[in-house]
């Protein structure tokens, strides 16, 4: 029920709404690299992430594109709790992960059930809805170096909240991401993104390291954001 509440897709449900669904969850382990399910497949189970990362790609005129990046708290799959349709992406593993997972079927009996659930998560999904179409909006007009910035506060805000419940000293935060993965959610060339990460670092806003990026000032990051 503790991670559930994390689910931004579950914020509307009552704790007896969270204890009905945490009834019906299904403990799974990846490995590293490990595909939990690829674009075409049946939709019929959705996963809470509980340990480690994932990411969503499709493949598209020969180039791999990453959509999201899936850590503690993060749902994906989440359209199998109403249909059955063939799954839009791929999600891999990008390290070892253990997740809950809930069959479609399993939630659909739940919500005919207890109708009150239907309706909470059709309102949070809604908000979900409304949200990405208002981050594709502003994305669409602005510059390389301002997606980049975005994709980055939002891996940013990511962090934080997966770690609430330790916060990292002082204003640091650690993001486990390559240029290759920021490139990708910001629809840049690794190129175009090193470049403006090379600005970034020289004014103090981050490091970088092997495989990392930490970044030292959040809200500075968002002066680049417009």
């Amino acid at each position: 029920m503790e991670l559930l509440a994390r689910v931004p897709v579950f914020s509307t449900l009552e704790s007896g709404d969270l204890e009905r669904i945490a009834q019906l969850g299904v403990p799974r382990s990846f490995e590293a690299g490990q595909a939990v399910f690829r674009e075409g497949d049946r939709s019929d189970t959705c996963y809470v992430v509980h340990e480690g990362r994932a990411r969503a790609v499709r493949e598209h005129g020969g180039r791999t594109l990453t959509l999201a990046t899936f850590g503690r708290g993060d749902i994906f799959g989440e359209l199998a709790l109403f249909e059955d349709e063939q799954r839009s992406a791929t999600v891999e593993t990008l390290e070892q992960m253990s997740a809950v997972a809930v069959l479609g079927p399993d939630m659909r009996r739940l919500m005919a059930e207890h109708p009150q659930i239907a309706m909470r998560l059709l309102v949070a999904l809604g908000r979900r809805l409304r949200e990405t179409n208002e981050r594709l909006a502003r994305r669409s007009f602005q510059t390389v170096q301002s997606r980049v910035a975005s994709a980055l506060s939002e891996m940013v805000a990511q962090a934080q909240a997966q770690s609430a419940s330790a916060p990292a000293e002082g204003h640091d935060v650690q993001i486990a991401a390559t240029q290759a993965d920021l490139a990708k959610l910001a629809g840049s060339s690794r190129e175009s993104a090193s470049r403006f990460l090379a600005v970034l670092e020289r004014a103090g806003v981050i490091s970088q390291g092997r495989g990392r990026l930490v970044v030292h000032d959040p809200e500075a990051l968002q002066a680049y954001v417009f």
